[in-house]
């Protein structure tokens, strides 16, 4: 076993000089707006889905003058599809607070950056080693597959004591000299060596006393762990549509796809073919939109859609209140929607 842990930060800084990525959207023009704002859209969410999202969204807000003054509509909307809306609403806030009270300039202290919205532990480190070159750990999810990988850790991953074993590691290798650089080949090797199925072990820099890999048992670690609190939930989307446009119903500031815009829906056919009878609306056949299945991180949601081609009279007879728009799908609105909507939307 490598006895040193000088040994192996320099292994890993080494491999990133050759294989670790530096052209990502967020590291050229490097600043702590790009910085943070990659950080949240990272949170759970891979690279390759992130990038194209964070293109989008650093064109029309390239800077963080430019970001205070966007609604929380305009923000959710360019975030529609990325998934854990959570993170849009604190980056809105976070952004209204550091307006007000750090006078537009990103905190540059642990201490006051996390005390900011969705801003944790690992993300504040992330923020003050990538984009100021402070001595910060990090503890995303492709830091603790390696660790956990390398040093064999047994315990499940949602046990504080495996967090805290994963910190104490990490803050003893973790080097107070080029920590970015560290940080960064960390989660890159993680994410394109130290794979979740099928790892490259022979081109990973720490293949050599990487303990599963010895006993090749990879596959057992990180330790799963069986959530047995997913929740299954059938909903039924009305889509009523007249010309090009659509209903959707602003949902409530609670829940799942809180504040964000969505189809009327209903959790049984009963209560859906209930409703149509009453507008005397009959539904219609054709245009076929498949079920289909979402997941969230406790949910399984069936999603079944229902089209209804509307006259000009049920449309005036439908919804009459500020929670209620007619989406136009020629000149789509600045709104928020959650992945599945977006995906129907885009089948109309």
């Amino acid at each position: 076993m490598i006895n040193t842990f000088s040994k192996f930060h320099q292994l890993i800084i080494n491999w990133y000089h050759v294989n670790g990525r530096k052209n990502l959207p967020w590291q050229t023009e490097k600043t702590p707006y790009k910085i943070w704002l990659s950080e949240i859209m990272l949170q759970q969410t891979q690279v390759k889905t992130v990038i194209p999202y964070f293109n989008v969204f650093i064109k029309k807000f390239p800077n963080f003058n430019s970001l205070k003054l966007a609604s929380i509509n305009e923000i959710l909307y360019l975030w529609s599809g990325l998934g854990y809306y959570t993170r849009a609403k604190n980056l809105y806030k976070t952004t209204k607070i550091i307006a007000e009270k750090y006078n537009n300039q990103f905190p540059d202290n642990f201490i006051d950056l996390v005390k900011l919205p969705g801003i944790g532990k690992s993300t504040a480190g992330a923020i003050l080693s990538l984009a100021f070159g402070y001595y910060y750990p990090i503890l995303d999810g492709n830091v603790k597959r390696v660790l956990t990988r390398y040093y064999a850790i047994s315990t499940e991953m949602n046990k504080r004591k495996t967090e805290n074993e994963l910190w104490k590691t990490i803050d003893k290798i973790t080097p107070i000299y080029n920590t970015g650089k560290f940080n960064q080949a960390m989660m890159d090797l993680g994410s394109l060596i130290c794979k979740r199925t099928n790892p490259k072990c022979n081109i990973c820099p720490l293949h050599i006393n990487c303990i599963t890999l010895s006993k090749k048992n990879f596959e057992k670690y990180p330790k799963k762990y069986t959530n047995k609190n997913i929740l299954k939930k059938t909903f039924y989307f009305l889509i009523l549509q007249y010309n090009h446009y659509v209903l959707l119903k602003k949902r409530p500031s609670y829940g799942i796809w809180a504040n964000l815009f969505s189809f009327p829906e209903f959790y049984n056919e009963i209560n859906a073919l209930s409703w149509m009878k009453n507008k005397k609306i009959k539904k219609n056949e054709k245009k076929i939109i498949n079920p289909m299945y979402h997941y969230l991180t406790h949910l399984q949601l069936y999603i079944v859609p229902i089209y209804i081609n509307l006259t000009l009279l049920q449309k005036n007879n439908i919804y009459h209140n500020s929670n209620a728009i007619w989406y136009n799908l020629t000149k789509p609105q600045l709104i928020g929607l959650s992945s599945p909507v977006k995906k129907i939307l885009n089948k109309l």
